[in-house]
């Protein structure tokens, strides 16, 4: 065993004492190919309100770049599951995408990351950059090269033997290591996640127009949901898991309960059901969203979704709250979604539960 592949190996082992559930080295280079179709990607405005996706586009065509690391040579790419099985959402009567169950996982993921980049300078006295989602990288880009996994038609990554519920971190370093062979793409001729997604958000295989998406829709528009996309939210309050649901890939057993701990909810929402958000008043919603990705999109966002919700599952005996949030909530979005949800139980003829 060479030198190189002794250290390859140490700084495989050492990512994966961090608790990742799957580790892989891609050597940089530019993502020429994925690149273009990124931009491609801007320029049809699939990226919605979502700016931020649209800055510092040349950045993420290589990470050995002035805006990541002058002189990288390595991606190391980590992935973490948060597959917890069949456990229900902690929101009764609401739907809340499975990563989003538990704690934001920015914080515990970006101190692995932390602590992997320090391991590496102090053992070896390299550069090294610890990135989470919030950096100008094409994360899957990476991960695919990396060997981590394969971009399905979902364009989500997904891990042979681990599926697709999957959050992914990289460590970008100038120390030399031997990269990982690239997975190609194993859909074969499954479509599910094209077929059955809830508002046909996909205008081609790994081509998602956010504007369409329900997680866009819940998490990161701000102002209202375009009425035609309301009912197919259902029960949906926060996010989508539809595209992985259906995937064959997501048939594996989940890694064990102790390793996706972070993911499990922690009860603060067991008693509360859309109807008490949407009546919530903002300081108790605050607190109780603090340090959960239910904080992205805020208190208004999230009135907003419970009023659709209320409208495609909601019965009669929920019109008085409704119809006073009509008429006296503070906010135009709220007011607007609680409006259509009267007229939507209204004219389901939605009755209550004996």
């Amino acid at each position: 065993m060479t030198d190189l592949s002794r250290r390859t190996d140490a700084v495989r082992a050492r990512a994966q004492s961090y608790g990742f559930h799957r580790v892989g080295i891609a050597a940089t280079g530019a993502l020429t190919d994925d690149h273009a179709r990124y931009v491609e990607w801007l320029s049809a405005g699939h990226h919605g309100d979502m700016q931020w996706l649209a800055d510092d586009r040349d950045v993420r065509l290589d990470v050995d770049h002035a805006g990541i690391l002058p002189g990288a040579r390595a991606v190391i790419v980590c992935a973490i599951s948060y597959h917890r099985g069949d456990e229900p959402s902690p929101i009764p009567g609401a739907t809340i995408a499975r990563y989003a169950r538990g704690h934001d996982y920015h914080n515990f993921l970006r101190k692995k990351l932390r602590r992997l980049a320090a391991w590496l300078r102090a053992e070896f006295g390299a550069e090294a950059r610890p990135m989470v989602d919030t950096a100008p990288v094409l994360e899957r880009a990476w991960a695919r090269r990396a060997g981590v996994g394969f971009v399905g038609r979902n364009g989500c990554i997904i891990a042979p033997g681990l599926g697709s519920y999957l959050l992914l971190g990289e460590v970008v370093t100038d120390l030399e290591l031997t990269p990982d062979a690239a997975i190609e793409q194993r859909c074969g001729s499954c479509t599910r996640c094209l077929d059955l997604c809830p508002t046909n958000a996909f205008t081609a295989p790994m081509v998602l127009d956010a504007r369409r998406c329900i997680s866009y829709l819940t998490i990161e528009r701000r102002g209202p949901i375009e009425p035609s996309l309301r009912a197919p939210l259902g029960d949906r309050i926060f996010g989508c898991d539809v595209c992985q649901e259906v995937c064959p890939f997501n048939r594996t057993a989940p890694p064990p309960a102790e390793s996706t701990r972070p993911f499990a909810h922690d009860g603060r929402w067991s008693s509360v059901t859309p109807e008490a958000l949407l009546t919530m008043e903002p300081a108790v919603f605050d607190a109780l969203a603090e340090g959960t990705p239910m904080a992205r999109p805020g208190y208004e966002g999230m009135a907003r979704n419970a009023a659709v919700v209320l409208g495609n599952t909601g019965a009669r005996r929920h019109l008085p709250v409704l119809r006073n949030v009509a008429a006296h909530h503070p906010s135009e979005v709220v007011r607007d979604a609680a409006e259509w949800a009267s007229g939507a139980i209204e004219a389901r003829g939605a009755e209550d539960e004996p």
